[in-house]
């Protein structure tokens, strides 16, 4: 059985239910039942045309669910409605369907479920695991997402831009269970690639192609962090940065800049130095004076402070990091504790000289790092310190 098929069809099937009509979550049901089918009956007696059989076979389905409901008059014309058996047609709504699955009206978790599921073609189980919680937690999330959206129609544009916040924050979960989300993220920002000709989905796919080449290098065997400028550049996967620097480099001739370009343009210059020493660092900084143009991020600004810290020196680092508050804005005017800044000011002041400041930040950043790595990591830096003053 090639699940991989079975998983670059389902988005195909799924769209195409939709568009005749079926509710998101019935069609759903639908094309799983329809793949379940598939499992069961292709290694006897493959299909000719795998599409148009699950398309055939998941309608059918669907019909068949449909019969038990009450409005007997809807259903037969849906019947009436039924294409022939026969090759399936060359639209594809698989676009339509990332649109709908990043709809607005979902939760940035919900999203990233659904998106998995109709979309990646996962079962709940898998990304159940992949985000470590319970399969009936899961399943829940996904059913009240397809519930949210059952109403939604193909009927207007969809927004590329929380498409690829969406697979962003896939791409951002890396790897966990067994599924490879950081691999997963990657296929289907391809596959939205293919389906619509624009800048910013080149940027994403270019800044996951770049980020990844270095995924191998960046903990150490013992699970630990490796920073950028100790990874052993030797091996990065020169063949997904070759990759990725190839398609930015294509979206950035069509000069429509992006947060996503910006991004994978700073990937890029860290990816093309041969070593930690040789980076350029001033064109990293102008880089970030872009984003800050496009974003206006408290966490770009962040990462503008380090970059002016390595082209112009740590003073200048810190004269950046002064200007930025340890807290970001909210919609209700308070703020919220900005990640990573203790650690930011801690690697600044230890580049300026300043050792005991140095090892108190990094031991206030150790308390408040977002996981387990990075805790650990920022806890050594200080006992690191603390060792050197105590000599």
């Amino acid at each position: 059985m090639n699940e991989a098929l079975l998983r670059s069809l389902t988005p195909k099937v799924l769209g195409i239910l939709v568009r005749r009509g079926a509710d998101f979550a019935a069609a759903e049901d639908a094309v799983q039942d329809a793949l379940v089918e598939a499992v069961r009956v292709w290694p006897a007696d493959p299909p000719r045309d795998p599409k148009g059989w699950l398309i055939t076979v998941a309608w059918r389905r669907f019909l068949d669910a449909t019969r038990a409901d009450a409005a007997r008059r809807r259903r037969e014309d849906r019947v009436d409605e039924e294409p022939p058996p026969g090759p399936a047609a060359a639209v594809d709504d698989t676009l339509q369907l990332y649109f709908l699955c990043a709809h607005p009206s979902l939760t940035p978790s919900s999203a990233v479920a659904l998106t998995l599921r109709a979309v990646g073609g996962l079962t709940t189980r898998q990304i159940a695991q992949a985000y470590l919680v319970p399969e009936a937690t899961m399943a829940q999330r996904i059913s009240r997402a397809k519930r949210t959206v059952s109403g939604v129609r193909f009927d207007r544009p969809g927004d590329v831009a929380t498409v690829l916040r969406v697979l962003y924050l896939v791409f951002n979960e890396g790897y966990s269970g067994d599924v490879d989300l950081a691999a997963e993220a990657i296929r289907l920002t391809r596959q939205l690639a293919a389906a619509i000709d624009h800048p910013e989905v080149a940027g994403l796919l270019a800044l996951m192609l770049l980020h990844h080449a270095r995924r191998a290098t960046r903990t150490a065997p013992d699970g630990s962090l490796v920073p950028l400028a100790e990874q052993n550049r030797g091996r990065w996967d020169t063949g997904s940065i070759a990759e990725g620097v190839e398609i930015l480099q294509v979206a950035l001739a069509r000069d429509r800049l992006g947060e996503f370009q910006a991004q994978a343009a700073i990937a890029a210059l860290h990816a093309d130095a041969p070593t930690a020493e040789e980076t350029d660092w001033v064109q990293i900084v102008e880089w970030y004076d872009e984003l800050i143009r496009l974003t206006d991020s408290p966490v770009v600004r962040l990462n503008r402070a380090v970059a002016v810290g390595e082209a112009d020196g740590p003073r200048a680092g810190l004269a950046a990091l002064a200007a930025l508050d340890d807290s970001s804005p909210t919609s209700s005017g308070r703020g919220h504790p900005l990640p990573r800044h203790a650690a930011v000011a801690a690697y600044l002041h230890e580049r300026d000289g300043d050792l005991p400041t140095a090892a108190r930040l990094y031991a206030e950043a150790a308390r408040k790092a977002p996981n387990l790595a990075e805790r650990d990591h920022l806890t050594r830096q200080a006992a690191r310190l603390n060792t050197r003053l105590r000599g």
